[in-house]
């Protein structure tokens, strides 16, 4: 796959340099605040991103490439379905391909817990008027033919969702929404909030200070660390997953397929990008253990879920020695690490090579030909934060929990609506900032 992944090595794609002043500053250049900008252009306005290394160089470009309102939190899946419309709008704005394509996504159900799960979704999830059913064992085998012997029950499946490939996408909507206006300035972080009278008027970079009445974090696995600067907090963390792509192989499914233990997706080059479900890896660090208790639920849910090591690389956002604290006049971590780029579970990766050639026999001999990792930004229950701040002026859109590249379009839609006074459109009470400290007990994401 020819430029993938995005490094700090790929060059600068947009330079500035860095106006004065912008309608709305957008801090993180992932498919939320690529989406927000080109939301914010499409109606006028100057957005202005600024991303500390490239655009989509992180976890935006790193995921399954699924775009799925199967198996959402029921407050997310309107978001999800109306996301889902918006990809077929935005792929028709651009000038290039993102090999966009509706191909239906499929969860496995590998016992008779899980079908019941699946069917309670189905029934929750009807009023939306998701096109989601649930499938029986012979459905699922016509589904995806040649499968081995296998211990399936049936499954769950959408057929409207869609698939992207999101080294493509997230960089080809930037485009986009440059030629409608917007601004984006790469290897440019930002440092600090620029506040007068108590609200935000700007923000200060490494390139200087830019005004403006509304900013918006979107730094995804940064958020967390750039807002406790400021003196906000929300107990986000990061997990890292692995991913791989295969060598071309024989057609046997067009769209993509998870069970608990492997995800796959097929490819427009005749390969299939495989990943590691159900399996995470978590740097330990100080967030970790300031968070623990917001995060009992899920750990008591899937403690298994993930692997925890004891040190993060230098200079990931929880790392043990990770500066917490700075000012506008110097360097900050987001400088010091312009692009995460850990590096994938080996282990993980032949894992999921073997599982995939054992259940579709048909593909042949399957090889890897490319592998990386990315880091996701969780939160305890399993949904984002999609508010204003307690600092005027401020907004937030961060913690997707690996979600964010499907629901990009829908929350950026939501986010230059937030920033205008316009009509969001949905009811945002989950995604509410204050849901950790207000008492009020938090409900996990679906358990799918």
């Amino acid at each position: 796959m020819p430029g993938f992944p995005i490094t700090i090595a790929n060059a600068v794609e947009h330079q500035g340099p860095l106006p004065p002043a912008a309608d709305v500053v957008i801090i993180g250049g992932g498919v939320i605040g690529v989406c927000t900008a080109y939301f914010l252009a499409k109606r006028g306005l100057r957005p202005v991103l600024l991303e500390k290394g490239r655009i989509a160089g992180e976890q935006s470009s790193r995921n399954w490439g699924w775009i799925r309102q199967q198996g959402r939190d029921l407050d997310e899946l309107p978001i999800a379905n109306e996301a889902n419309q918006l990809w077929g709008e935005i792929g028709a704005d651009l000038d290039e391909n993102i090999e966009l394509e509706r191909c239906g996504l499929t969860y496995f159900a590998e016992d008779a817990a899980e079908m019941e799960r699946y069917e309670a979704w189905v029934r929750d999830a009807a009023p939306t008027g998701v096109d989601s059913r649930v499938l029986s064992v012979s459905e699922l085998n016509t589904l995806i033919p040649g499968m081995a012997d296998h211990k399936y029950l049936g499954g769950l499946h959408t057929p409207s969702d869609m698939k992207a490939e999101p080294w493509l996408a997230v960089p080809a909507i930037a485009r986009a929404a440059v030629r409608h206006g917007a601004v984006f300035v790469e290897n440019c972080a930002a440092r600090i909030l620029d506040r007068h009278g108590g609200r935000v008027s700007g923000v200060v970079t490494e390139q200087g200070t830019i005004a403006a009445p509304e900013v918006i974090v979107a730094g995804g696995a940064w958020s967390s660390l750039f807002l406790r600067n400021e003196g906000v907090k929300i107990p986000q963390l990061s997990v890292k997953a692995t991913v791989a792509a295969t060598n071309e192989l024989p057609l046997v499914h067009a769209g993509g397929a998870v069970d608990r233990k492997l995800a796959f997706r097929r490819r427009s080059d005749g390969g299939y990008t495989l990943a590691a479900a159900g399996f995470h890896e978590m740097f330990v660090g100080w967030d970790a253990f300031r968070h623990l208790g917001h995060y009992l639920p899920q750990l008591k849910r899937d403690f298994r879920g993930r692997t925890y090591l004891p040190k993060a690389p230098a200079g990931y956002p929880d790392g043990w020695t990770t500066a917490r604290h700075w000012g506008g006049g110097a360097e900050t971590p987001f400088e010091r690490m312009r692009i995460l780029d850990p590096k994938p579970n080996a282990g993980k990766v032949e894992d999921i090579r073997k599982r995939f050639e054992a259940l579709l026999p048909g593909v042949g001999s399957v090889n890897i030909t490319a592998t990386w990792a990315g880091m996701i930004d969780s939160m305890p229950d399993i949904v984002p934060v999609v508010d204003r701040a307690p600092i005027e002026g401020l907004s937030i859109c961060t913690g997707m929990c690996g979600h964010g590249f499907g629901i990009g379009p829908g929350f950026g839609r939501i986010m230059a609506d937030m920033v205008t006074g316009g009509d969001v459109g949905h009811d945002l009470t989950r995604f509410r900032f204050n849901r950790f400290t207000d008492g009020s007990k938090l409900s996990l994401g679906p358990d799918l």
